[in-house]
């Protein structure tokens, strides 16, 4: 025992002085470790456990210059700049989500230091979040009357906001307006109908958007569509015709029958909303009693396009032929033969636009796609913007 000490303290002793100087510059260094401020981040929420959604996040640093800051979550990284010393989210955040912060600064002392923090947002049910379904689909071709279709699945009552962040182009480019026909739904259109062959943008940024009363946008929504050839059907109920034209020339006039007393087809501006190779109509589906004489049950109406919420439709009607082209006899929709109807139906698309003209039953905006009804200064009233 007393030699393995006496080995010990013998190493020991054989110290040198370039060893005893290192150590003195590790003591220097240490030293000076202990007068340098730390780093700390600083953030813009109190409770890391549930961060709200709907404000940016901002980062600071206390000690050293903020140089980068990273936030990510599993879904990937939240976009943002640094500025004046402050790291600030341009993108709003995902709620029940778990982000991690890693942020670098500089000391004074010119070194990089890396600091790093995590936080989870605030939990929401679907009742607290609104989703956006968008008409047309994304790639759909459509008419030049077809509108952009925003509905909400719960109320948006800070309209200006989420109007804000819906935004349309189109190339080429055509102004346009959104109008609000209830919290719950939105449409867009031009001035006039699209131009033939344009093509259109929609991204409504809403993900994380505070809609009022406690409702979030549930999810951002992105779709492009195409708008093809100009069909516009123009009919006369009071002279049982109607002429199509397909890009501004006449491509088939037809002798039709529309609605007769009490039931007349509206007049005003309609667009196609869908389209059925067959389709039952049945008149209780507009209020009718199997009780009435007026009451009807047809079970394979063929070529069918719908253009009103109502029960308005275009279709082969060749029960009425001897009244077509002479008389109104049907319950508001506009009959045509077999032929005819095949022809039309072969050349629309959701979107392209009827105007009727003849009737003294108007059309309203509501009853399908009836923006055209309105005047270009009447739809920007209806936008939340002014």
């Amino acid at each position: 025992m007393v030699l393995l000490t006496g080995g010990l303290g013998a190493c020991t002793a054989a110290s040198g002085p370039g060893e005893a100087a290192q150590g003195s510059a590790r003591a220097g260094n240490a030293a000076e470790e202990a007068r340098q401020e730390p780093v700390r981040l600083r953030t813009s929420w109190a409770d890391p456990a549930a961060v709200p959604i709907d404000t940016p996040v901002t980062v600071t640093a206390s000690g050293g210059t903020l140089e980068t800051v990273r936030v990510r979550s599993e879904a990937g990284a939240v976009e943002g700049t640094v500025s004046d010393g402050t790291w600030t989210s341009s993108t709003l955040l995902e709620p029940g989500t778990d982000y991690t912060v890693t942020a670098t600064a500089t000391r004074s002392d010119g070194r990089s230091v890396e600091r790093t923090r995590r936080f989870h947002t605030v939990d929401l049910t679907l009742d607290e979040q609104t989703f956006a379904s968008v008409a047309p689909l994304d790639g759909e071709t459509v008419g030049v009357g077809m509108p952009v279709v925003v509905t909400f699945d719960l109320p948006v009552t800070d309209r200006a906001l989420f109007e804000k962040h819906m935004r349309v182009t189109s190339t080429p480019a055509q102004k346009g307006s959104w109008y609000w026909l209830s919290d719950r739904e939105a449409h867009y259109r031009p001035a006039r109908y699209w131009k033939a062959g344009t093509d259109v943008s929609v991204d409504l940024d809403i993900n994380s958007l505070p809609a009022g009363n406690g409702i979030y946008g549930q999810e951002s929504r992105s779709i492009d569509f195409h708008v093809g050839d100009s069909v516009v059907s123009r009919v006369d109920v009071s002279t049982h015709t109607m002429r199509t034209f397909v890009n501004g020339t006449l491509a088939r006039t037809m002798p039709i029958s529309a609605g007769k007393a009490g039931w007349e087809t509206r007049s005003g501006t309609k667009v196609i909303i869908e389209k059925f190779r067959r389709k039952r109509m049945n008149a209780a589906t507009i209020g009718v009693d199997e009780s009435d004489p007026e009451y009807y049950d047809l079970s394979n109406v063929q070529y069918a396009m719908r253009v009103t919420y109502s029960g308005e439709f275009l279709h082969a009607a060749p029960w009425s032929a001897g009244s077509q082209g002479s008389a109104n006899v049907s319950h508001g929709c506009v009959g045509m033969s077999l032929a005819d109807a095949q022809w039309l139906y072969d050349r629309t698309r959701r979107g392209d636009v009827v105007e009727v003209t003849g009737s003294e039953r108007q059309m309203t905006l509501e009853n399908g796609f009836g923006d055209w009804n309105l005047s270009a200064a009447e739809w920007r009233q209806g936008s939340a913007l002014g």
